[in-house]
């Protein structure tokens, strides 16, 4: 299983997450954090569309992206969509624990790979 590495250089993982968190900002005339990042990425993985959505379902959305996040990492399986259209996810593995820091480098890493990996940034 591969892991994200989270002991990246912080210098360059900010720099590039500055990059993207400006480049995403002016296309959605907004400051995003990772949080408003993670809800754009759910609803692009979701893809029903722009709706309403309860404040479960913003979480749901939102988990969305993390699955999506972590699957090339073997954390999770995509299992497949149920009949409104929502993806499912299995759990392979427990994520390790982490400090909140660690957290937030490591979802940054995996949304700038994310990123890159569909061609919304170049990778350098």
């Amino acid at each position: 299983m591969e892991n994200i590495n989270i002991e990246t250089n912080a210098d360059s993982l900010e720099k590039d997450w500055n990059v993207l968190v400006k480049k995403l900002s002016l296309q959605f005339d907004g400051d995003l954090d990772v949080s408003g990042i993670l809800f754009l990425i759910g609803l692009q993985e979701l893809g029903i569309g722009y709706r309403k959505y309860s404040k479960d379902q913003k979480l749901d959305v939102m988990h969305i992206a993390v699955c999506t996040l972590l699957e090339p990492y073997g954390y999770y399986t995509f299992e497949g969509r149920d009949t409104d259209g929502w993806p499912h996810w299995k759990r392979n593995e427990k994520l390790p624990y982490l400090k909140a820091e660690q957290q937030q480098a490591m979802m940054k890493q995996a949304i700038l790979e994310y990123f890159e990996e569909n061609g919304i940034i170049d990778s350098e």
